[in-house]
């Protein structure tokens, strides 16, 4: 038996005003309440001690939905966050090319060209006057458009006359010669030609993740990393070695569809792991996003009326990948952002319904544009909503010429999915957005970017602090199946803690300052800001 005391914490933001302290028994739970009464409990047995010194204890927060590799890998590439210009872009890219051999890749992420002025993004032309020697490949912010220079182009045998693919396409000026752009599945030539890492940068990449992670407070992520890991093997080999390595960090994992035949070989059941690692729903892509023009609407965009988006599935291809999940007893996770998309992933889902008994429920990721027939139809069927808080942060207000005045009602409509009865996790979709899952909250809270002081984007959306916390505690816990053993601080639950250095509850602006002292995982100290 392992006694650990916690103490001197405000437990106020769990739940518990006046009480200081948890005692934990082997991982879980005991009892909660002052630290003077706790440790008459112990009854003469030895316990550790470890003193939260007046910290805030949340209970663990846990980001239902990111990327956990590609976070890790993106921390060595160049990064466009915050960059204000195309002639910004290019000077970081110039400079790079200036440090990088000849011939050698320079890849870069989390470009968005609406937030520059004016809202264009660089041109072949302008990549090839920086750099002729690098191919260049570039990820806009959503990862699903892409920018090349005429050198990643030709490496990948893509040329003006290459035709679309059915579920992507290639950007092209009035006079149909490539302008850069790269949509959808139309990237697969790209991905093919660059150097893959090996192993060890592989699991540099996760180890690094899982650091960042750590020290944001997060005790858990729900990941998705076979596209970058390329197998479902060297995902558990990596995982199972920097556990060995003294690495505590949980994840549960969502299997991407294409690797569902290797699942069925190494016979894996959903649900199945242990207190580390367990695996989740199947993971497929009904439509793109809302940046890019490829999340598929039933109506044209507002302020691009010749397209709709892109499906990246027919309905009967999507339909046959719901069926191959079902049959082997898994749920799905399915990324749908467009109404249209939204249309076609429950239709998909009731082709052949997940079994009542199920352990773990299907899940719709990101559910951005909806109307009050879509929100029904989830309620009934009994779905967690997979949502991203922070993308109220990054979306408006451009997001609104997009879609247009007469779909906003149901326009990333946290509070009205929460209304309805409909579990919502939080997540990040890292490395789209940024990891933290204060940023996360803010932006369910305020409906506002950091530094902005209005009523918010669609205000009455808005959530309470309670209702953002309960996103990335409870809500994360019921997408993974553990309502009975995470997202609270109460006896009988694992001991998973975050501690800040501040009442976050209170006044959503502290969630922009606030730093984590430490996170707890199963009653071990993981991560200690001292």
């Amino acid at each position: 038996m392992t006694l650990t005391l916690f103490k001197n914490g405000n437990l106020a933001a769990a739940g518990y005003p006046g009480y200081d302290a948890v005692l934990a028994e082997d991982g879980f739970i005991r009892a909660v309440g002052k630290g003077s009464e706790l440790s008459l409990q112990l009854s003469g047995n030895r316990a550790a001690v470890i003193d939260w010194d007046g910290g805030h204890v949340l209970p663990g927060l846990v980001d239902a939905h990111v990327h956990l590799g590609m976070h890790g890998m993106k921390l060595d590439m160049l990064d466009f966050t915050g960059m204000t210009s195309k002639e910004e872009m290019l000077q970081a890219i110039k400079e790079r090319a200036a440090v990088t051999p000849p011939g050698e890749w320079i890849l870069g992420l989390n470009w968005n060209e609406n937030e520059f002025s004016p809202a264009a993004a660089p041109h072949i032309s302008e990549l090839d006057a920086v750099t002729g020697e690098h191919p260049v490949f570039l990820t806009r912010t959503c990862f699903h458009a892409f920018l090349g220079n005429s050198e990643a182009f030709r490496r990948a045998g893509v040329t003006a006359s290459t035709p679309d693919c059915a579920s992507g396409a290639y950007g092209r000026d009035s006079g149909g010669e490539l302008n850069g752009w790269i949509y959808e599945d139309a990237v697969q030539p790209f991905n093919a030609v660059q150097p893959a890492p090996d192993y060890a940068a592989l699991k540099q990449a996760v180890r690094r993740g899982i650091t960042d992670a750590l020290s944001l407070g997060l005790t858990a992520v729900h990941t998705e990393d076979l596209r970058f890991l390329g197998s479902v093997e060297t995902m558990l080999r990596i995982h199972r070695e920097l556990r060995e390595e003294g690495l505590l960090f949980r994840t549960h994992q969502l299997l991407y569809y294409a690797y569902l035949q290797e699942v069925e070989q190494l016979r894996l059941s959903a649900g199945s792991g242990d207190e580390w690692l367990r695996l989740g729903a199947v993971k497929l892509f009904a439509d793109g996003a809302i940046g890019g023009r490829t999340a598929l609407l039933e109506q044209p965009y507002s302020d691009a009326p010749e397209t709709s988006g892109i499906a990246i599935h027919t309905q009967e291809a999507l339909n046959d990948i719901v069926s191959s999940a079902r049959r082997l007893g898994y749920p799905v996770a399915v990324h749908a952002i467009g109404d249209a998309a939204a249309r076609m992933t429950l239709a998909a889902m009731r082709h052949v319904p997940l079994q009542p008994a199920a352990a773990l429920p299907d899940r719709f990721i990101h559910a951005q544009v909806l109307n009050s027939s879509l929100v029904s139809q989830m309620r009934d069927m009994r779905l967690i909503a997979d949502i991203q808080p922070r993308f109220v942060a990054s979306d408006f207000p451009w997001v609104l010429d997009r879609v247009g005045p007469a779909r906003t009602g149901y326009l990333y409509a946290w509070k009205k999915l929460l209304e309805a009865g409909i579990p919502c996790a939080g997540g990040s979709d890292a490395p789209i957005e940024p990891l933290s899952p204060f940023l996360g909250m803010h932006a369910a809270v305020t409906r506002c970017r950091p530094g902005e002081h209005h009523e918010g984007y669609l205000p009455e959306e808005k959530l309470s602090s309670q209702e953002a916390l309960r996103l990335f505690t409870e809500g994360s816990a019921a997408a993974a199946g553990e309502s009975l053993e995470r997202g609270r601080i109460a006896p009988g639950y694992r001991a998973d803690f975050t501690v800040a250095d501040r009442d976050i509850l209170t006044d959503a602006e502290e969630l922009l300052e606030a730093k984590v002292r430490m996170t707890v995982i199963n009653g071990a100290v993981a991560y200690s800001a001292g």
